[in-house]
């Protein structure tokens, strides 16, 4: 394996194209202002180093990076990669994932607008992420412990699953196909209008004005705080531990809850709601 140490690049492409390598305390910057440092890299070992530089890793396939450094100016920095795992890092800069495949991050920070668009089979682990559009048109997703604040977050995200994670993100997961949350807090408005076969499953869901316009939403067992003009035109099937602030014109289905508050039907619903306790 070649070694690549204790060096300062800042010229373009500047590793581009080395294949079975490691790169290790080396630092992307200077005033040659370079980009695409290691661009169509393959089978390559990145530890200890700093990026400010921009579009590092594009179409990289095979990489371990671990204890990186992306500062806010290294943007786009990981385009059309395959195979990546990624560990023990921060990843600033705006785009910092997108069109990737296969990729591994664990341990991370992540401060990126618009991160990880149009990715397949990305894994996440016990990480923290701040972001204003993540994971738009992403697939198979597998995210565990995420610490997420973001706006419009996995919207078109399809066959994926989220657990032990708390989303402080509104208008998280529209237009959504086939997404599963387990044991996680959702705080946030407009939530998951006009998805398809969105399931939450022991969750705590805040805010006004969620899960409106879905099909098949399945709610097990979940927690509502501050949750009025609910399910509006939904086919929903919701149990709910505690009470509903408001259901709006539910389509289709059945709610259960042991409360609620408001019960808004403007025309005739093929939704039965069901209330455990008299208020």
């Amino acid at each position: 394996m070649n070694l690549y140490k204790n060096t300062t690049y800042d010229e373009e492409r500047a590793l581009y194209g080395i294949k079975n390598a490691k790169i290790e305390n080396c630092r992307f910057e200077g005033p040659a202002d370079g980009e695409s440092a290691l661009k169509e890299t393959s089978d390559i070992i990145v530890k200890d180093c700093r990026f400010v530089l921009r579009y590092p890793f594009w179409h990289t396939t095979g990489a371990v990076a671990e204890n990186i450094e992306m500062t806010d100016t290294c943007r786009a920095a990981m385009w059309y990669d395959k195979n990546m795992v990624i560990k023990k890092s921060y990843l600033g800069g705006i785009k910092a994932l997108r069109e990737c495949e296969g990729v591994e991050i664990a341990d991370c920070k992540i401060n990126s607008s618009e991160f990880g668009w149009f990715c397949n089979d990305i894994t996440i682990k016990n990480t923290k992420m701040t972001s204003e559009y993540p994971f738009l048109k992403c697939a198979d997703l597998e995210i565990t412990e995420l610490e997420m604040t973001a706006k419009y977050s996995f919207q078109y995200t399809e066959n994926s699953v989220i657990k032990n994670s708390i989303l402080n993100t509104k208008d998280a997961f529209w237009h959504c196909k086939n997404v599963t949350v387990y044991d996680s807090t959702v705080n946030g408005e407009y939530l998951g209008w006009y998805s398809e076969n969105l399931r939450f499953v022991n969750c705590k869901i805040i805010g006004t004005q969620p899960l409106c316009y879905a099909k098949g939403l399945v709610l097990e067992n979940c927690e509502m705080t501050n949750c009025d003009l609910s399910f509006e035109k939904s086919d929903v099937s919701a149990n709910v531990r505690g009470g509903i602030t408001s259901v709006k014109n539910p389509e289709s289905g059945c709610i259960c809850a042991d409360y609620i508050d408001e019960i808004i039907l403007e025309y005739k619903t093929d939704c039965a709601i069901k209330v455990n306790e008299k208020r």
